[in-house]
């Protein structure tokens, strides 16, 4: 009995460190770009924009641009089931979309706004497919909305980058946080401008075990996309209103006709 309790002994850091290599090491992530989405050629494509008229109430549209996901192969070999399985889904998309709509509505220059399911929004589909939702949905101007989301499961600072229209973005993080950024960019279809934008960032830190990691991770990464979009809607506010002063200053850039003109 003695030598049988020594042997469990002796086995137990190995175990606890089988377990947390198999989680450790790990990192997940959902994106997609704005920039891949209508510059898919960058370097054979020449997009030729004009000045924007906008004739208020202006119908707006909004939708997440296609992703694309990446997540490592690891599992919890405590439970056998996958660490890392979260991803924004349909159903989610839509209702930070809706929310988001939905503080807009209360400006009188906005018309209607339109969620458009992601289904319609092909990868690389540029301005091209823009017109075609423009037609669909009788649309004046399009706010598409990207998203990068890494979770980190290793010691250690570690950091990623993400690209948008303006340049890189940097995001740190340490064991089991999750860093998530939301960037709206709108656009006027017609003439292929962009008018302005705004990004929402989260930052959840974790204190999952190896047991309930998948889980712990999951319901971060949901909590990480509702606070990045309250914060990009406190920063469409700022950046909206910017706009508005950038017009008054500089009417030759961007043209607004009244109806009853």
């Amino acid at each position: 009995m003695k030598n049988i309790f020594s042997k469990i002994t002796f086995c137990l850091p190995l175990i606890a460190t089988i377990l947390i290599s198999g989680c450790a090491g790990q990192q997940h992530s959902t994106k997609s770009s704005v920039v891949d989405y209508l510059y898919p050629n960058q370097a054979t494509t020449v997009i030729e924009s004009s000045i924007p008229v906008l004739k208020p109430p202006v119908k707006v549209g909004i939708a997440f641009v296609p992703d694309r996901s990446s997540r490592s192969s690891g599992s919890n070999l405590w439970t056998g089931n996958s660490v890392l399985e979260g991803t924004l889904t349909e159903a989610k998309k839509t209702q930070l979309l809706e929310k988001i709509a939905a503080h807009f509505k209360k400006y009188t220059f906005v018309g209607e706004i339109q969620v458009i399911p992601s289904v319609y929004l092909t990868a690389g589909g540029s301005f091209t497919n823009l017109e075609q939702i423009k037609t669909m949905y009788g649309i004046d101007i399009i706010t598409l909305v990207s998203e990068d989301q890494v979770q980190f499961t290793d010691e250690g600072l570690l950091s990623v980058s993400y690209w948008t229209v303006v340049g890189a973005y940097m995001v740190s993080g340490e064991k089991n946080d999750t860093n998530t950024l939301l960037d709206a960019v709108v656009y006027d279809i017609d003439s292929k401008k962009m008018l302005f934008r705004a990004p929402g960032t989260s930052t959840v830190k974790g204190k999952a075990t190896p047991i309930n990691l998948g889980e712990e991770l999951r319901s971060d990464s949901m909590k990480g996309f509702d606070q990045a979009a309250d914060n990009m809607i406190e920063n469409l506010d700022v950046q909206l209103a910017s706009f508005r002063e950038k017009i008054k200053q500089n009417p030759e850039q961007i043209k607004i006709k009244l109806s009853s003109q």
